[in-house]
């Protein structure tokens, strides 16, 4: 089990607290999101029907839960992965103009996860996306979306660091951004995880711009799927991507971590031309992947915010247990609690 236990650990707030933060913390982010990019509330699916292109397939080896519907003749459903392609459709169906897009509560399930500080089998995630139109297809337009919602973040942070007042504040005022091909330039002995805690202990908040696409060493800086972030079309400097993460130096671990995964999404050219980079050409005639090929889906931007990330983060909490109900094997349970995490 790869557990960091922080030496002389104490949680600032006990759990009562937590509880109190985690509904300030959900109350106030989603709404400032939804204000910083005009995104209205949707409803979201916990599991979607397979076979039809529309669950994330993430780096694609991780196994979605399934399950037979009786009433459809034990047609097979898939509990969510992501909603990266269902929300293009529902702006498509709700018919959302350009400008103004959707959010939604994304609760899903990742049996395939390898338990950490991070990562659990639970995830949930504020999945947003918004209509855009060609010429904001941009590496420029994308780098004002990420501003706006760093921004959200630190506003999020000096209400917490008010609440509680035990809580200090350490994101900086602003996000830097680089690309991977630079990012690998500048540290070209170390893999793509040192990078980040590189880059991210530099800066404090950083935007990695294109991930998904192999770099200058023949690496991916991480996987992404063919069939919703854009990665390979040519943006500034004539470097390839119009997607990437947000992350920050988390002192209470000592490491980078993700807050976000993003980006402008393919359009009928990159969607092609990843599929055949991929070797997934039979997507092509998914429910999906027909309906964006025939002009049926809008442009769009989006990404998912973790929400017990964020929590965890603003909570100064040293693993995400202490912020949201899930399972963990029973050793690493002993083991947080010696540690001074105490998992809900």
């Amino acid at each position: 089990m790869k557990i960091i236990k922080p030496s002389g650990y104490k949680a600032a707030l006990d759990m009562q607290q937590t509880e109190q933060g985690i509904k300030l913390i959900k109350e106030f982010f989603q709404q400032n999101l939804s204000t910083e990019l005009r995104l209205r509330r949707v409803t979201a699916p916990l599991f979607v029907l397979k076979g039809l292109g529309i669950n994330d397939d993430l780096n694609g080896v991780e196994r979605a839960v399934t399950f037979p519907i009786k009433e459809l003749g034990d047609a097979k459903a898939e509990v969510v992965h992501s909603l990266a392609k269902w929300k293009r459709l529902t702006l498509a169906e709700y018919n959302v103009a350009p400008g103004y897009g959707i959010y939604t509560d994304m609760n899903a399930i990742r049996a395939d996860e390898e338990l950490d500080n991070l990562h659990s089998l639970y995830v949930d995630q504020w999945d947003w996306e918004a209509v855009i139109t060609k010429e904001q297809r941009s590496i420029a337009f994308l780098k004002n979306i990420v501003t706006r919602i760093y921004s959200a973040i630190r506003r999020t942070e000096y209400l917490t660091c008010e609440t509680y007042p035990q809580l200090k504040p350490f994101l900086p005022e602003e996000i830097h951004f680089i690309h991977s091909e630079e990012l690998l330039a500048m540290y070209p002995d170390k893999t793509a995880k040192e990078r980040e805690d590189a880059i991210c202990e530099k800066y404090g908040a950083v935007f990695i711009i294109g991930i998904g696409g192999k770099m200058a060493n023949g690496e991916k800086h991480d996987g992404r799927a063919p069939d919703y972030d854009d990665w390979t079309t040519i943006g500034e400097n004539g470097l390839a991507g119009l997607n990437g993460d947000i992350l920050i130096w988390y002192p209470v671990l000592g490491r980078s971590f993700e807050l976000s995964s993003m980006g402008i999404r393919v359009d009928k050219e990159s969607l092609l031309r990843q599929l055949a980079l991929e070797g997934q050409v039979e997507r092509q005639s998914l429910y999906f992947h027909k309906k964006l090929l025939n002009d049926e889906l809008p442009l769009s931007i989006g990404g998912g915010i973790g929400q017990s990330r964020l929590c965890m983060v603003m909570l100064h909490k040293a693993h995400i247990g202490e912020i949201q109900a899930s399972i963990w094997p029973d050793e690493m349970r002993k083991e947080c609690q010696e540690a001074g995490m105490h998992l809900i």
